[in-house]
């Protein structure tokens, strides 16, 4: 099956702003932030079941190289990621997006 993989406008944001924190501290390295976060989208798109269940229907990959996990759902054909976040912050902080 060929699974789309759709970006929530509050993911979108959140790798926004940590592609400038990343871009702020060294130059070049927010670049560098988003061909990691490429990648592991395309992971996600080949195997999305390959990753954590963290939620009845959320998975997680983790990110290779920063400390950042993807948030997604499986809807049909379509890989919904819901967030970006930072390893570090409330858990909870992605629940509030479903």
């Amino acid at each position: 099956m060929s699974y789309q993989v759709l970006i929530s406008p509050e993911a979108q944001l959140d790798l926004e702003d940590a592609y400038y924190w990343y871009e702020d501290q060294n130059k070049g390295l927010g670049s560098e932030f988003i061909r990691v976060i490429d990648a592991s989208l395309s992971a996600i798109q080949r195997n999305p079941f390959a990753y954590t269940s963290v939620d009845k229907q959320v998975r997680k990959k983790l990110v290779r190289k920063f400390p950042y996990g993807l948030f997604y759902i499986v809807k049909n054909e379509n890989i919904v990621v819901i967030a970006c976040f930072h390893i570090k912050r409330d858990p909870k902080q992605w629940k509030r997006r479903l």
